[in-house]
């Protein structure tokens, strides 16, 4: 008797996918766990939003119940405004420089704390590393209207700051440091990233605390510098830790209400540290103009989405590609 194999004779067959059976448990889990923050968020963040954009479409004063429906004419007028188009200006050089400010200095800050130490023996920090981990986050547990206040304090032309250059023999006068357009913005961006960096480097040490020393070891047996490693190992290890910060951070740059609010409440010389938070406040409860207003804020929003949306195009185009194909 001769048997006939058939070609699909010994292929393991695919399992059949079942179809999940729609218990009590499983639909109270998916409405708690997904239709409830659903729910939250459509109604706390999308509705919010929309009214915001429609909004914008009109001429609304805030404090009556008329409005009159102007299209697209607010943004025109927003477009036509020199003093928010330097608003904008503003707001996206902080976005630029703040990040890469402060993360470069907390990555610094974290390496030398987490690997910095001897180069002999076990892999650890510098001596009295807890002693700068909590000396560095202490400006981030004190409140950012209180950090712009205190240092607006320092800055005046009788602060702390002029009588320091002026004992260690720097004439610089009665300077006022957030009262020139030259050094304003400088100024403020210096207050941000000292009341920021210590939050980010706290970040970072617990990321590199999850590479394992032998990738450490491995290197110095290599003869790899600090600055090498930290380059060459240490960053691209910490990638995604590093693309949330930079996302984070960035999106506190762009808004920096408070510091700036608290710096430099009327925009500084010129305008010179006048964000396009601190306009759209003026131009709503100074003005009476909320219709335009909303339109800075979907603005403000479309700014943000688009800064994101870079950030991350930047990522995977310089590695994070690789790690999404490996997946």
């Amino acid at each position: 008797m001769t048997l006939v194999s058939s070609p699909t004779a010994g292929r393991r067959q695919a399992p059949r996918r079942r179809r999940r059976r729609l218990t009590v448990d499983y639909v109270s889990f998916l409405a708690v766990f997904l239709g409830l923050p659903l729910a939250i968020f459509l109604v706390f963040v999308i509705s919010p939003f929309a009214q915001a954009v429609y909004y914008s479409l009109t001429n609304w004063t805030g404090f009556s119940p008329e409005m009159g429906f102007v299209g697209i004419g607010n943004y025109i007028r927003l477009f036509q405004n020199p003093t928010f188009v330097q608003s904008m200006g503003n707001s996206l050089l902080l976005a630029l420089v703040v990040p890469l400010v402060t993360l470069t200095i907390a990555l610094i800050f974290a390496s030398l704390i987490t690997v910095g130490g001897p180069s002999h023996g076990q892999v650890r920090g510098l001596g009295g590393a807890s002693f700068y981990r909590v000396v560095s986050f202490f400006p981030y547990v004190i409140p950012a209207i209180a950090i712009g206040l205190l240092w607006s304090q320092i800055y005046s032309p009788s602060g702390l700051l002029n009588g320091i250059l002026q004992t260690i023999g720097l004439s610089v006068g009665d300077f006022p440091w957030l009262g020139d357009e030259r050094t304003a913005m400088g100024a403020s961006i210096f207050v941000i990233v000292w009341g920021m960096v210590g939050f980010y480097m706290v970040l970072f040490i617990a990321a590199i605390k999850g590479i394992p020393a032998e990738v450490f070891e491995a290197s110095r047996l290599d003869g790899a510098s600090r600055f090498r490693t930290t380059i060459s190992i240490t960053l691209p290890l910490i990638r995604d830790n590093v693309q949330t910060a930079y996302i984070y951070i960035g999106i506190l740059a762009l808004d920096a209400f408070v510091y700036m609010a608290a710096l430099n409440a009327t925009g500084g010389p010129g305008n010179s540290t006048l964000v396009m938070s601190q306009y759209l406040f003026r131009t709503a409860f100074e003005k009476g103009q909320f219709g335009l207003a909303s339109a800075m804020g979907v603005m403000l929003a479309v700014v943000t989405l688009v800064f994101a949306a870079i950030v991350f195009t930047v990522s995977w185009a310089t590695g994070g590609r690789d790690k999404g194909g490996r997946a």
